[in-house]
């Protein structure tokens, strides 16, 4: 399936990517290739694997749940580059 520089530019819109003419043609092409591999894998016959098989036997592990003591004050807070109330305190990241 060739990807057109079109479809590519769309997804790089959508990935809030910008994105120049030459990497638009290299991702074109590997873009291509990714849903070709793809496509192979959908042909693949997998009428006799159950859903949920793995290669592995996998169960979960429990643990008994234990009260243990908290952080020694003194650790945490000589790693928190600011703290304020108990707390790490960190630069704001969401604009608004």
């Amino acid at each position: 399936m060739k990807l057109s520089k079109d479809q590519v530019r769309h997804v790089a819109t959508l990935a809030r990517l910008e994105l120049k003419a030459e990497e638009e043609e290299r991702f074109s092409g590997q873009l291509s290739a990714i849903l070709d591999y793809i496509n192979q894998l959908g042909e693949l016959d997998t009428d006799g694997v159950a859903p949920t098989s793995r290669a592995l036997d996998v169960n979960n592990v429990f643990r008994e749940d234990e009260v243990k003591a908290r952080f020694d004050e003194g650790s945490w807070r000589s790693n928190a580059p600011s703290e304020e109330m108990d707390h790490f305190r960190v630069p704001k990241i969401i604009e608004g």
